[in-house]
């Protein structure tokens, strides 16, 4: 059976009984047709270890048109749709490579940049606020760091999903899962000035601004973008002189490193994080790290009489 179809089954599966996003099921579909372009759109049968370590070869060596290299973590971002490509086979009984065989490369562990709290402080002061727009992004950088949002979720947040009262609401993270997010009396303030800002019916909670700076032109209704967050956010970190590469993803960061810090355990931080792994929140472990020497230095007496 030609690789091409059985990804395509794979994919439909992954729409259908998975109920994987769009966005994701893009995702695997670059991963996995570079797989088939590689191999010729060859046999299933075909498709043995050989085959595979010419692949990572392949991936290793690759350039674009810009000359840039693929990072191990895209390169392994491959390996891991081919892995689950053939686990799925494997389900359906169709005879193809092990997918145990496929084995991800070590990668270095990102280093996290967060902002500390003065820096926060500085960020949310160089916002405007004196108009529609200035509310809006207030309330957008309030969110991201009292709730720990991804900016794919703050971006589809409508207006009835949130609870200013009870100051918390849902948000459908990757993988189609739901969690609860919670803000402080702080963000609420800002987000509920921001709406009262609002005299349109339009769905979305963050929406572009047109013409005037407090006011929506008719029928030019349109949810802000992830990249236009990521503008923002950009834009006003230069303005508070901070001198950090400050992303949305950034603040996520500092939500969960603020967490750590103040004495949150590691598990409740993955479900606010809504991280399916362990693993994936550990990254921010390395912060408490000056926190454990203290605790050391605190509680553990060495020098004991008479030893």
């Amino acid at each position: 059976m030609e690789l091409s179809s059985l990804v395509t089954d794979y994919l439909e599966h992954l729409e259908i009984e998975q109920n994987r996003s769009q966005k994701t099921i893009s995702n695997y579909n670059h991963y996995l047709m570079r797989f088939v372009e590689f191999c010729d759109d060859c046999d299933i049968s075909k498709v043995d270890n050989e085959m595979v370590r010419q692949y990572r070869l392949h991936l290793n060596r690759f350039k674009d048109d810009r000359g840039d290299e693929l990072s191990k973590a895209t390169q392994n971002y491959h390996l891991i749709a081919l892995r689950s490509f053939l686990k799925y086979l494997a389900k359906r009984d169709i005879k193809a490579l092990d997918s145990a065989k496929i084995e991800l490369a070590k990668t270095v562990r990102p280093q996290v940049t967060f902002l500390d709290a003065d820096e926060v402080e500085r960020l949310l002061a160089a916002i405007d606020t004196s108009n529609a727009v200035g509310l809006r992004d207030r309330a957008i950088i309030e969110l991201l760091f009292s709730g720990g949002l991804r900016v794919s979720e703050l971006v589809s947040v409508d207006r009835s999903h949130i609870n200013l009262e009870r100051r918390e609401f849902m948000v459908r993270g990757k993988g189609q899962k739901d969690r609860p997010v919670f803000i402080s009396p702080q963000a609420a303030n800002w987000i509920g000035l921001y709406m009262d800002t609002r005299k349109d019916n339009y769905l979305p909670l963050f929406i572009h601004y047109s013409g005037s700076q407090n006011s929506l032109d008719d029928g030019m209704y349109t949810r802000l973008t992830v990249r236009s967050v990521q503008r923002l956010v950009k834009r006003f970190a230069g303005l508070a002189g901070i001198t950090k590469d400050v992303t949305p993803h950034t603040l996520r960061h500092s939500f969960a490193t603020d967490l750590l810090q103040n004495g949150a355990d590691i598990r409740s931080v993955q479900g606010l994080l809504g991280h399916a792994n362990i693993a994936t929140t550990q990254i921010y472990t390395h912060i408490t790290d000056p926190q454990l020497k203290s605790v050391h230095d605190r509680f553990h007496h060495q020098d004991i009489a008479g030893a």
